[in-house]
């Protein structure tokens, strides 16, 4: 065929200019992050690269076969091929393809980067997963490109530009067929396995600490750039028909991200992939059956890449639109070690935020439009695009934040983020409730403080109770959620009641009525029923027993506060320890005993406090507060319990109690 080609490679360029392009396919666009898409799921970019013509193909005569349309903005790109006639002189049969972007062969790699890599980056700096894949046929350009990308983004992890401080750790693996090796570590066989929990374990693979400190801005940068270029050197490649240095593997680059300030967040990750080069059938004609066995290998786990890539992308359209009890597209990501490597991106169960981007890199010469037509095949069937209805049909829940549309949400945010409330339009600008469901806890704490006066204290409460009403929803009837939900109805957990509730609560028997209270009995926020809020009363003024105090830490010697009292440490480096109110401390018996032994009742002020105060305010006793052994958790200890003063107390803080881990945790 390329020697037919090259015989007519004067009719075959004529027939191209004579090539009337049909209307390109008309599309709706989906915002990701920054970007617009045509990509149903708002998580997955789909794009292309062209590369240029080589100089060994210009020197063959070989014409250009894959011809993006004119246009800055256009996404389509046409394809030629000549065809061989049974009589007469030959023609082509052209195809059209569609996808989310298309890089130009005049595009460079700091293009593809600031449209489509760059905002990923943030992404898994605050706590998210993002990925990469970049595909095509052998000599197409992948490794160049993700080579590339990988120096761009060594330099934007290093330079100190992204907020926070973090702690970097990189580690590469080569998979080869259903093997799998450390590439900085000596090509080290590891295995591919699943925990107790179903999160996927490189178990066996070394992960390289990269330092991040300001003053170490070049030295991070030359760490990470090593690792790189070492696991390239390492990694297999074999010469084929178009390629002396084809990667016969594909290349797993992932950087973790560890957020000391949230260490109960889960780590970001990032994931940069460079796949095995496709082979078509006469590129393998010389091939041994070690070879034809690894091109098997590398067509098959391609295969099933889309497979995945696809089937997750069309469960986001199902849910973006609302379908329920309908067939789910199957996902068969444990069918390859390649998949299963990267199950994080592909289990519809999973909750973590996958942000991914499928670069298919397409060689334009006419003597391999066979191979580009099939890579551009690919790269469009992964695009599943939204029907100009899409949007959620669902009804919207207000005790379910999974069926939130973005203005029952902003709604919500505004009347159950606490004070001062967080901006709904800093945390979720455009964002539906499955989306923020699925935000990373770094981002969404971040947001938060966002707005003026938001803590991080608070900010993490309230990230911890709008977390805990999506879980509670999802495990039993909605109309027990917790949460002062966007409607003209009180539900379980608010402060204060409204005239509808007030009106059929006159119908209630006494034990009806105590029931209805057990239920939004929910955290130590006080149950009112005067509809003006709690806080509109200092809260010394309304001390009651269950409630959460703060005392901070006041002095600089080091010594506790109280003793027995665990110092609890703040965000902004301060100190403090948490009390509930048991009952006024002149109430108790004259055998009560605070933790220290000491009696309640009846002791002077220094034995009492184990300091020295000259003020005269009331005196309770409390029990002690001490952080539980899941991050973000408390434990009250009922019988470890010390004499507080109104005149230490600080501040009230209000807590929740998790049934399924029975710790408490700080909410808004």
């Amino acid at each position: 065929m390329e020697e037919f080609l090259l015989k007519n490679t004067a009719r075959y360029s004529k027939l191209v200019n004579e090539f009337k392009p049909p209307p390109a396919k008309k599309t709706q666009n989906a915002r990701v992050g920054e970007l617009e898409t045509t990509s149903a799921s708002p998580d997955i970019t789909v794009c292309a690269r062209i590369r240029p013509m080589l100089d060994e193909e210009l020197s063959q005569g070989f014409p250009e076969g894959v011809i993006p349309r004119k246009g800055a903005n256009s996404n389509t790109v046409d394809l030629h091929e000549i065809r061989r006639p049974v009589r007469g002189p030959p023609g082509i049969n052209s195809y059209s393809f569609t996808v989310d972007k298309i890089f130009r062969s005049t595009s460079s790699t700091s293009e593809i980067y600031s449209s489509l890599l760059e905002p990923l980056v943030p992404w898994a700096w605050a706590g998210g997963v993002s990925t990469l894949f970049a595909y095509g046929q052998t000599s197409s350009g992948k490794t160049f490109t993700v080579s590339g990308l990988e120096r761009l983004v060594a330099d934007t992890l290093t330079n100190n530009s992204l907020p926070g401080e973090r702690k970097l750790f990189i580690s590469i693996i080569e998979l080869a067929g259903q093997s799998c090796y450390d590439l900085l570590n000596g090509r080290k066989k590891i295995s591919v396995l699943e925990d107790s929990l179903g999160n996927t374990q490189l178990a066996g693979a070394a992960e390289h600490f990269v330092p991040l400190s300001p003053d170490q801005v070049e030295q991070g940068k030359a760490t990470l750039l090593e690792w790189i270029d070492t696991a390239s050197a390492l990694r297999r490649t074999e010469p084929t028909k178009r390629n002396d240095s084809s990667s016969r593997s594909h290349s797993i680059c992932r950087i973790r991200i560890e957020n000391p300030a949230l260490p109960e967040a889960e780590d970001g990750l990032l994931f940069l992939v460079d796949l095995a080069g496709s082979e078509a059938a006469r590129d393998k004609e010389d091939h041994d059956a070690a070879r034809m066995k690894e091109a098997r290998e590398i067509n098959s786990s391609l295969s099933v890449l889309k497979d995945c890539i696809r089937g997750r992308a069309m469960l986001d359209a199902d849910n973006l639109a609302g379908k329920v009890g309908s067939k789910k597209a199957y996902v068969p990501f444990r069918q390859s070690a390649l998949t299963k490597t990267l199950k994080h991106v592909f289990d519809p169960s999973s909750v973590r935020a996958c942000k991914t981007v499928v670069v298919a890199c397409v060689n334009p010469c006419a003597a391999d439009v066979g191979a580009s037509k099939n890579t551009l095949r690919y790269a469009e069937m992964l695009s599943v695009v939204l029907p100009i209805s899409g949007g959620r049909k669902g009804k919207v829940d207000p005790g379910v934040p999974a069926s939130w549309d973005n203005e029952t949400l902003r709604a919500w945010i505004g009347k159950n983020s606490g004070t001062p409330p967080v901006s709904s339009a800093l945390l979720a600008p455009f964002e539906t409730g499955p989306q923020l469901i699925r935000l990373p806890v770094a981002e969404f704490i971040g947001r938060c403080m966002k707005t003026e006066g938001v803590s991080l204290e608070q900010a993490q409460a309230f990230q911890s109770k709008f977390w805990r009403l999506h879980f509670d929803s999802s495990h039993r009837d909605s109309s027990k959620s917790g949460g002062d939900a966007p409607s003209n109805t009180e539900t379980p957990g608010g402060s204060g009641t409204t005239p509808a509730l007030a009106a059929a609560m006159e119908s209630m028997t006494e034990d009806e009525i105590l029931a209805h209270r057990m239920e939004r009995l929910e955290s130590s926020e006080d149950i009112e029923t005067d509809p003006a809020p709690a806080n509109s009363v200092p809260f010394k003024e309304r001390i009651r027993p269950g409630m959460v105090v703060r005392c901070n830490f006041h002095y600089g010697d080091g010594s506790k506060y109280w003793r027995g009292a665990p110092l609890i440490h703040a965000a902004d480096g301060g100190s403090y320890n948490l009390f509930v109110v048991l009952c006024p401390a002149a109430a108790v018996g004259d055998r009560v005993r605070d933790v220290a032994g000491e009696k309640v009742k009846g002791s002077s002020e220094d034995e009492l406090k184990g300091k020295d105060t000259d003020s005269g305010g009331e005196k309770y006793l409390c029990s002690i507060v001490s952080p539980g052994l899941l991050p973000g958790s408390y434990v009250i200890s009922l019988w470890r319990q010390v004499v507080v003063g109104t005149e230490d107390m600080d501040a009230e803080v209000l807590m929740e109690h998790d049934v399924a881990t029975r710790y408490y945790y700080l909410t808004v």
